[in-house]
């Protein structure tokens, strides 16, 4: 269950620090903010994260097997349904840059369906 590399959106503001995705060997997709490497990993299926994108691109904040959520302040929070306690937090600037890069389909090739043991391509 090999992840490939982390991929941010084009959208971010120059460094590092962004929401980042990559897909594992065995078919799941991750997401993280850049900033807390360490925190919480979301782990979902392609077919998941395709209806996530979906969403954003029609400018919803609801999609299907995810939990969205906006705390104080500037405070973005995102959770898969089935995945534990695992929440992504980052920050209202962040989370649009990577709106901005799933409406543009920047992440589009992590949707798509793999079979189990099939490399994704970052």
């Amino acid at each position: 269950m090999t992840a490939t590399a982390w991929q941010k959106s084009s959208y971010c503001a120059q460094g590092d620090s962004c929401v980042h995705v990559t897909a594992t060997t065995d078919g799941l997709v991750k997401i993280r903010e850049s900033a807390d490497p360490s925190g919480s990993i979301v782990t979902t299926t392609a077919g998941d994260f395709r209806e996530l994108l979906r969403a954003l691109r029609v400018g919803s904040d609801s999609a299907p097997g995810f939990e969205l959520s906006y705390g104080p302040g500037d405070q973005v929070r995102l959770r898969a349904a089935g995945d534990g306690d695992a929440v992504v937090t980052t920050s209202r600037a962040r989370w649009d840059a990577f709106v901005k890069g799933a409406v543009a389909g920047e992440f589009d090739h992590f949707a798509e369906e793999r079979a189990s043991g099939a490399r994704a391509s970052a």
